[in-house]
């Protein structure tokens, strides 16, 4: 006679063969999210997440990266002691700096004058070796490796992308795009500006996930409007302005700004430029990840008319290409060469502007440098962040 299993036994068994099944489904559900983040041509599934959890200014440590390495020659920044104004001006009223600071959940935040670090403050657990995302500040800089390459007489803004990169030619509007209109946003491509992190297959986000922005970008050649004729705000434009560059130039946009900025400016620290794979090509239009003091002698090298010491690093010329403003406005307000022209003021201070809170101000008349590095809304209190600047250049 067979012995019949006892209740416990058979618990147990259903037990085990509940746990086994859960097990099987979870390992199917994960291989299969491996398996569409890999067709998709997009981070493994420990990535997005991070993605989610992660604050932007150390997202960058998610993506593979191309290092910049420190100047051979570092020119550590000379310090004084200048007091910051007991309030600044925001949304209406008078507020202590330490108050803005803490309310625009800040990481970093430098104040230059004459090329002097008088003010140099760090948020919980940064410090000033902390390498920190740029976001779109990186648009800026591309813009310098821009023009040592028209300097250099490899490349033209009337030169259309498509002669520089063949393999985008479509036959038709695509085709007219010029090194300017991707400079000044006005080249019509329909990538829209999504930073939708719940969102993250469309527009700029899916290009910030590719692994693949040579398909992204031949996958994206239609337009919005014609080349040329009205400025919009565009990665994309900035992303081909860098793929552009290093075509010309015969480097990785990482080794042009090691070579021809980072070195002679005398950097601090490494930065981190990252990839969509690993080596693979920068993405162009964001995610240059430096020190603040690093980020801070861009603004200053911008400043001092592309002269670092004695070395003209940037010319002279490009630095009066950044200065004027390009005839269409981008959104309310105006932009030249990948940089921004704040409303209001008196039209002489520029900047350096990254999603989250990002940004490289200057203030030619007052000698000011403003770095601010922060974990900030996607695009929120911009005009109400240059006003801060502006009261505290004194202006």
């Amino acid at each position: 006679m067979t012995e019949q299993p006892t209740r416990p036994t058979r618990l147990r068994r259903y037990a085990l063969r509940t746990v086994t099944a859960v097990v099987i489904v979870v390992a199917l559900v994960i291989g299969a999210s491996f398996a569409a983040t890999a067709v998709l041509h997009i981070p493994s599934p420990p990535t997005l997440l991070g993605l989610l959890l992660d604050p932007p200014s150390t997202q960058g440590l998610l993506f593979a990266s191309r290092t910049v390495a420190a100047s051979p020659t570092p020119r550590p920044l000379p310090v004084a002691s200048e007091s910051l104004p007991a309030t600044v001006p925001w949304r209406g009223s008078q507020i202590p700096v330490a108050q803005f600071l803490g309310d625009t959940h800040t990481n970093a935040f430098l104040v230059l004058r004459d090329g002097v670090l008088t003010t140099e403050w760090y948020g919980e657990g940064v410090e000033p070796t902390t390498p920190q995302s740029s976001w779109s500040v990186a648009k800026s800089v591309v813009s310098l490796l821009t023009g040592q390459a028209v300097a250099a007489g490899k490349l033209r803004e009337d030169d259309r992308l498509t002669r520089i990169l063949p393999e985008l030619a479509t036959g038709g509007g695509y085709d007219t795009i010029t090194i300017r209109d991707l400079l000044d946003m006005t080249s019509g491509i329909d990538v829209p500006e999504n930073y939708h992190r719940y969102l993250p297959l469309t527009g700029t986000a899916r290009m910030y996930l590719t692994e693949d922005l040579g398909g992204f970008v031949r996958a994206h050649r239609s337009l919005r409007f014609t080349p040329g004729s009205m400025g919009d705000y565009r990665s994309v434009d900035t992303q081909l302005l860098g793929m552009a560059v290093a075509k010309v130039q015969g480097r990785s946009v990482s080794e042009l700004l090691q070579r021809d900025i980072w070195g002679p400016m005398g950097a601090q620290d490494d930065a981190l430029w990252n990839l969509d794979t690993a080596d693979g090509q920068e993405k162009a239009f964001c995610c240059l990840n430096a020190t603040a003091r690093d980020f801070a002698k861009i603004g200053q090298l911008v400043l001092a008319g592309g002269r670092a010491g004695s070395t003209q690093v940037v010319p002279p010329e490009w630095l009066e290409r950044i200065r004027v403003p390009a005839p269409h406005p981008v959104g309310a307000w105006h932009y030249g060469a990948q940089w921004w022209h704040p409303s209001g003021g008196d039209g002489q201070d520029i900047s350096a502007v990254g999603v989250y809170g990002q940004y490289i101000y200057l203030d030619p008349p007052s000698g000011t440098v403003i770095v601010k590095l922060s974990d900030h809304g996607t695009t929120q209190d911009r005009q109400e962040t240059i006003d801060v600047f502006r009261a505290i250049a004194g202006r």
